[in-house]
């Protein structure tokens, strides 16, 4: 019973019949739902693989939160322990010599608080509010610096594996074979180098954007004009993580060099801007769905939650819905310019406007497909 249920994993059920022509999807939603659930366990094993890519920058954001949210329960945590000290004071139990405070609670569970410790929490007692919340604002933002540093490598390491995961998931919302390890190795291989570029300015510009946006900041208290240059690295920073979606399909689809990358990555992201915004919160709403659920509940089941999708799917979801997106601007803008190019693979028919249903895109001065490159197929 257990070889048979294995056999179907990996193998699927035996019986069935082949694809006909009538049964191909017609447009790029039922291609999409289809290949998603034909080629669902796959991603599952995948993600598997590609999580362990991720685990260190999961890691780093999962300090952050424990660290933020301790701070923010500072007060009340605080509030406990100076009552509980007080309390011991005037029974006269628990108090050492060197004038430390031993606290225990309902569950017999003694803890020690020494003499400074105590002088601690007695100087945040007389703290008022608002010196209160300042002192949390700025223990979060030592902790966001913090985090952003060590995310530097941590996401710097994810490029070859992302480049690996995107031609395989290419491939699959395409409804074209690919093997999980095999070609994603193969596509690591050959595009390691520019794959770690793309990583590297990803990594590091969420720092560079915090550093202008609290510097130009500071400087707006005196000199209004500092708001626009601390805009304009708003502006950066939000425009790449929109371009990014574009640049790892395209690098393992095409042949081209990082400049020409950077180019037609940014020419789709603005062209397709509402479509580009769209993809891209979809891909932020686990995370931001848990944090708010995080912060009205104070549930460490939250985390665990988010934790164990991003563990079974959650990557590799997101480089599939990217790939079935990029897919269809790509056969829209570059493949049906290029000749001999083949577009709407895995599709019954022509039709390439089931993404959206603005006809007036048509007309805008789109051309990434200029540039003399070809196929990589």
């Amino acid at each position: 019973m257990f070889g048979k249920f294995m056999n179907n994993y990996y193998y699927g059920k035996s019986g069935k019949g082949d694809y006909t022509p009538e049964d191909l999807p017609k447009n790029r939603w039922q291609l999409f739902m289809e290949m998603l659930r034909v080629r669902l366990s796959a991603l599952c094993r995948m993600n598997l693989i590609y999580m362990l890519a991720w685990l260190p920058m999961m890691m780093v954001v999962a300090n952050f939160f424990i660290n933020s949210v301790e701070t923010l329960n500072m007060p009340v945590s605080m509030e406990s322990v100076h009552n509980a000290v007080v309390a011991a004071r005037n029974a006269g139990t628990g108090i050492g010599e060197d004038g430390s405070v031993t606290i225990t609670d309902e569950d017999g569970n003694a803890t020690t608080y020494d003499a400074a410790a105590i002088q601690t929490i007695e100087s945040f007692m007389a703290l008022s509010d608002e010196e209160v919340v300042t002192m949390q604002v700025e223990y979060v933002q030592n902790n966001l610096l913090w985090c952003l540093i060590w995310l530097i490598p941590c996401i710097f390491i994810t490029g070859p594996w992302t480049a690996g995961v995107s031609y395989v998931t290419r491939n699959w919302s395409r409804d074209e074979h690919a093997f999980i390890w095999s070609d994603m190795k193969d596509a690591m291989k050959e595009n390691w180098k520019p794959a770690l570029v793309l990583s590297g300015i990803t990594s590091v510009l969420p720092l560079v954007v915090y550093l202008c946006w609290t510097f130009y900041g500071s400087m707006a208290n005196d000199s209004l004009l500092m708001i626009v240059p601390q805009m304009l690295t708003l502006m950066m920073g939000l425009l790449w993580s929109i371009a990014v979606t574009y640049m790892y399909p395209m690098l393992v689809t095409y042949k081209m060099n990082l400049r020409t990358i950077f180019r037609n990555s940014f020419l789709l992201a603005i062209g397709r801007l509402p479509l580009s915004v769209g993809v891209r919160l979809l891909h932020c709403l686990p995370l931001a769905l848990a944090t708010v659920l995080m912060l009205l509940t104070g549930s460490l089941y939250v985390p665990l939650a988010l934790f164990a999708y991003y563990l079974l799917i959650g990557f590799t979801l997101s480089r599939f819905v990217t790939a079935s997106y990029t897919n269809a601007q790509f056969d829209k803008f570059i493949n049906s310019r290029i000749e001999g190019a083949q577009v709407n693979r895995g599709l019954s028919e022509e039709d390439d406007d089931d993404w959206d249903d603005d006809e007036e895109d048509e007309e805008r001065e789109l051309k990434p497909w200029e540039n003399g490159y070809t196929n990589r197929e």
